[in-house]
């Protein structure tokens, strides 16, 4: 889920891949062989497999299921991996904008459980291209706070065709344009820096400010749509108030 915001980005999404581990393993699987798949089962020439692989070691990934699937996804052991990427659009409460990333082996499957977690949770299927204008496709690295400072990753960044900078409590997300997202990755790790992700993702370009109650109801949106197995990502233009954050964080 990414909903730019210091809460919605960091103790919402903990307590998501917490309680949805063996969820989020599938997930992050499936992300594993469709960059093999694409690129090939070399980590160092195939950029986007390293990132899969990284993101998915820092879940507690076992090395053992990681292997396996560079393996099924670069057509090693003969098994055939045929997902389809797709995306739905939609509303949630107070109008705050979704895009839903799907990567699916049943289309069906994918649109109706998507349909239904709309409807049964307060949102609405909207048609394509009504809400993707809100948004742009960026490249997206999310780096602990902890042991460095923003100054530090701009540094590290700035020659590397970075866009913007954002301090979101726990982490900072660097926003670059998609065909630099490998250069800036490589440029935090040179300066030493760790990251927890290095993602092509959907930016909104301009944000809704919610209340409490209605971020209630928005979250629990989200988190229905993203108990599908179809479901990789979800993107929203939501954004909290300082006291919305205060009240949700309390409620911890």
């Amino acid at each position: 889920m990414s909903g730019h915001s210091k809460w919605a980005t960091t103790k919402h999404k903990k307590a998501v891949i917490d309680q949805r581990r063996a969820k989020s393993f599938a997930k992050l699987i499936k992300n594993i062989e469709v960059a093999a798949k694409i690129g090939g089962a070399d980590l160092s020439g195939n950029p986007t497999l390293q990132d899969a692989v990284q993101k998915a070691k820092k879940t507690s990934v076992p090395n053992d299921n990681i292997d396996r699937a560079i393996k099924r996804g670069a057509g090693l052991t003969g098994e055939v991996i045929d997902y389809t990427s797709i995306m739905y659009e939609g509303y949630a409460q107070a109008g705050v904008a979704l895009m839903v990333e799907c990567l699916t082996d049943n289309k069906n499957r994918a649109a109706a459980e998507v349909r239904t977690a709309m409807t049964r949770n307060g949102g609405t299927m909207a048609d394509p291209g009504s809400v993707a204008y809100n948004f742009a496709r960026k490249g997206l690295i999310v780096v602990p706070a902890e042991g460095t400072s923003e100054d530090d990753v701009l540094a590290a960044v700035l020659d590397a065709g970075v866009e913007e900078v954002t301090d979101e409590g726990e982490t900072f997300e660097v926003v670059v344009d998609t065909a630099d997202l490998v250069a800036a990755r490589t440029a935090l790790q040179e300066a030493g820096i760790d990251y927890d992700s290095a993602d092509v993702a959907f930016v909104p370009n301009l944000k809704v400010e919610i209340d409490a109650e209605t971020a209630r109801k928005v979250l629990k949106l989200i988190d229905a749509l993203e108990d599908s197995d179809d479901v990789q990502n979800v993107y929203s233009n939501f954004d909290l108030t300082a006291e919305a954050q205060a009240e949700l964080e309390n409620e911890e």
